[in-house]
């Protein structure tokens, strides 16, 4: 994992994705994924399993994988989950430069941002 975690994880997130991870029949190991589109630049896609790339955060037993292209994207922000009894869903919580989208699946990085290179 990149020195100092490039993304962090809330409580109820690492509950979510070891919830999640562990129906999967892949305890421990997520993979998530920035998909280009959607309501802001970069839209994120969470399934479990290790699909590819590199560790980018670790919490309570999970460990959360993303291609190696992607870490500057992910530097500085923070995956929340949010539920309730219509459903639930993972949120991004914005940093200095990043603007968020109202469903909070979705953010893009403001003028002087971190750009992906893939």
């Amino acid at each position: 994992m990149p020195k100092g975690q490039s993304l962090r994880l809330t409580a109820a997130a690492a509950a979510e994705l070891g919830r999640q991870a562990a129906v999967a029949g892949t305890p421990g190991l997520v993979h998530l994924e920035l998909v280009e589109g959607g309501c802001e630049q970069w839209t994120i896609r969470v399934r479990p399993g290790h699909l590819a790339g590199q560790p980018m955060a670790r919490a309570d037993g999970i460990t959360l994988y993303a291609p190696a292209g992607q870490q500057e994207l992910l530097h500085g922000l923070t995956l929340d989950y949010r539920g309730d009894l219509s459903g639930g869903g993972f949120l991004v919580r914005a940093s200095e430069g990043v603007v968020s989208c109202a469903c909070g699946a979705a953010f893009s990085r403001g003028r002087g941002g971190r750009q992906a290179t893939q």
